[in-house]
């Protein structure tokens, strides 16, 4: 089977939410968005980059699934970009932002997932960056550094 895109469901216990919400679209190569778009979204691509490499991680061994959150109820609600769900349970909240400094990163990406790391039960936050590290109550990784460690603590579980 060949894939180009990819439909990425919201994040629900209840079937019938989840058919309210859009899925969102990911391709399997960059160069593709490329083509279709002439404006460079340097966020977006990384973010397409972040659930291609959890999609392959995810395939790979099987051990968790990939969704998305968005607030309840409010069509411009908050929302994070992946819930790593593993046997029933959240065990891991991703943004994706392409921020050089803790003053390029919106607080709506903090907040998104605070909120959500509280309504779902998970303290294990991240936002990737382009190049911002820092440890807080959510951990920011550079990109590259996540790419190439694909180590977790939702692999401690």
């Amino acid at each position: 089977e060949v894939f180009a895109l990819f439909p990425l469901e919201i994040f629900s216990r209840s079937i019938k939410s989840k058919g309210q919400y859009p899925k969102k679209v990911y391709v399997v190569d960059n160069g593709l968005v490329q083509l279709i778009t002439r404006k460079i979204d340097q966020g977006r691509l990384m973010e397409n980059i972040v659930f291609i490499e959890l999609y392959r991680r995810s395939h790979a061994l099987q051990l968790f699934s990939i969704n998305y959150w968005k607030e309840y109820g409010k069509a411009e609600g908050r929302e994070v970009d992946f819930v790593i769900n593993q046997a029933g349970k959240v065990v891991e909240l991703i943004n994706v932002t392409y921020a050089s400094s803790r003053e390029d990163i919106h607080e709506r990406e903090v907040n998104s997932l605070l909120q959500a790391g509280q309504e779902l039960a998970c303290n294990n936050l991240k936002i990737i960056t382009w190049d911002y590290v820092a440890q807080e109550q959510i951990e920011f990784v550079p990109l590259w550094r996540w790419l190439i460690n694909p180590r977790s603590k939702r692999d401690k579980v």
